[in-house]
């Protein structure tokens, strides 16, 4: 494409991961749709290694109710009660679509979709193909979207938002040569997923670096909640090469153990009822409190046994989790692994309405990038229920926007282009700020935090030499803008951690006394934009 091209459409979709391309879809029935991938559709993101399941209530004896208090327990009740009532309610429906559209889930003898158990739900609601259930979502929709009429537009980073006043109308994007391009629509979607490789261990793909997120915040929309940073509990330490990658909660959920160096089985000290099923954010202080108190393994994590499951039950019920270990010398049949907390999901992001719509006219957004579903701490298998549900509503609210007027800002474009042409003349290596970047934020922003921990963290992001990064050729600029865009959501994530002045889920400020529970906190979403930034109280509260 040329550097003065402009794509003109109704509805742009950015982001291919489940939300995006689930919204795509949903779009395509209303007008001209464009959906722009910074990877190849269906193979970045972090759907497509999803491994565990998605949530969905299909058994008399569960109820839409009961998956409603359990998102809201899991979530320290932070979560947006209508946003978690249109998940549970509208969950098995787009699971019904995925299956009527070709997706191989594992059934049950009695021809039901199998469900297994995940932690902090009362009923084994988490429907499952193997532990490969994102893949077989994402290549069941990219069938579904290769029939549509959408126009992909493959391997093209978008670097920020058009705006006309308050308004969204389209996107700036760079091309695979460095050449940029407009893209006009009349309703943009961000699905841009997450953004949990500013961390330096992370479960996320490379392209998880928080893009959507910065563009959202520089245009102007609101974003809530960025203090909270899942830790999955269960990455990988070992072997090294292995560090960070996802051991799928299936494993607990089949049954595996926890055991810390001497044997004990210690969840029982955190969650004697939960045990291994307890929510992600207490399982992942467990480990880490264990590894911190001295009774970690030698590779600083805690086992994770499955030896004493039958063997066909781990080769059928978690090959990809076999294949995997495998792969680096261990089996896991016969050996535990070993693991410990690992960046996984920020469940913070663009405040959002049930119809997926931000505080930017024409702006909506959809997965990993919006935030009040998951509150203060993630379910396991909501997330790829999430993609659907809300996917679908952002496609259909976008798709039904009117027509409008997309006067390009000319401003704007001269801004873009100066900044990107001061990129090809810097002298300061993206991939190093990068690496500083990462380690700032494991060291200063990780479970536990304190207010001047998270001071020093931001402080060591704001003197990041960002004026000056350098791009080698035209085709680098766009890691120039993503290490950019990474460094902005770090400080989204520090300067939301400072304002939340307690712990509550997976946010922990060791340094401030706390005498409520969740349920009790005086405090709503923490909010932060361009023009104001704060924490909500809760009404009738001091």
């Amino acid at each position: 494409m040329l550097a003065d091209e402009v794509v003109d459409c109704h509805v742009l979709v950015i982001g291919s991961g489940g939300a995006g391309v689930r919204a795509a879809i949903e779009a395509s029935q209303y007008g001209d749709t464009v959906l722009i991938s910074k990877t190849i559709v269906g193979k970045g993101g972090c759907t497509t290694m999803a491994e565990g399941g998605y949530n969905a209530v299909l058994r008399e004896q569960d109820s839409c109710e009961i998956h409603f208090d359990d998102t809201l327990r899991g979530g320290a009740y932070l979560n947006d009660p209508e946003l978690v009532t249109i998940l549970v309610k509208e969950a098995p429906l787009r699971m019904k679509d995925l299956i009527t559209w070709g997706a191989v889930f594992d059934f049950t003898d009695n021809d039901e979709v199998a469900q297994r158990p995940f932690g902090g739900q009362k009923f084994p609601r988490t429907c499952y193909a193997g532990d490969r259930t994102g893949h077989e979502m994402m290549t069941t929709l990219v069938e579904r979207l290769d029939s549509s009429d959408v126009n992909l537009l493959q391997e093209f980073t978008v670097i920020d938002l058009l705006r006309n006043g308050e308004s969204i109308i389209g996107a700036m994007a760079l091309d695979e040569k460095g050449n940029l391009v407009l893209l006009k629509a009349d309703s943009t979607i961000l699905a841009t997923g997450g953004g949990t490789r500013v961390y330096d261990i992370s479960t996320n793909s490379s392209s998880g670096t928080g893009d959507g997120f910065a563009i959202g915040y520089r245009s102007g929309a609101e974003l809530i909640d960025m203090e909270m940073i899942q830790f999955h509990p269960t990455g990988a330490v070992f072997p090294y090469d292995a560090r960070g990658r996802l051991v799928t909660e299936a494993v607990r959920g089949e049954g595996g153990i926890l055991l810390n160096s001497t044997g004990e089985r210690f969840m029982k000290n955190y969650d004697p009822e939960r045990m291994e099923l307890s929510t992600r954010d207490v399982v992942a202080r467990a480990i880490a409190t264990e590894i911190l108190n001295g009774r970690g393994t030698l590779h600083e994590g805690v086992y994770l046994d499955v030896t004493h499951l039958p063997r066909e039950q781990i080769e059928s019920r978690l090959p990809v989790m076999l294949e995997q270990f495998l792969k680096f010398g261990v089996d896991i049949r016969e050996i535990p692994m070993e693991v410990a907390p690992t960046a996984h999901h920020i469940m913070g992001g663009l405040r959002i309405t049930p119809e997926c719509r931000t505080t930017l006219p024409g702006l909506f957004a959809c997965g990993e990038v919006a935030g009040g579903v998951h509150g203060a701490n993630r379910l396991g298998g909501n997330a790829l229920a999430e993609t659907q549900v809300f996917g679908k509503r952002a496609g259909e609210h976008a798709g039904k926007s009117e027509n409008r007027i997309k006067n390009v800002d000319k401003e704007q474009i001269n801004k873009q282009q100066a900044d990107l042409e001061a990129f090809l003349v810097g002298s300061e290596s993206p991939a190093r700020i990068r690496t500083q970047l990462q380690h700032a934020m494991w060291k200063g922003a990780g479970i536990f935090r304190n207010a001047d921990d998270l001071s020093k963290t931001l402080e060591i992001i704001n003197c990041l030499p960002l004026s000056s990064i350098r791009a080698e050729s035209p085709r680098n600029l766009n890691e120039c803008c993503i290490v950019r865009n990474m460094c902005l959501t770090a400080s989204l994530i520090c300067r939301s951690a400072l304002i939340r002045k307690e712990s509550r889920g997976a946010h922990v400020r060791v340094d401030v006394p706390q005498t409520y529970e969740s349920r009790q906190s005086p405090f709503g979403h923490t909010y932060i934009s361009q023009t104001r930034e704060g924490i909500e109280r809760k009404r009738g509260m001091p």
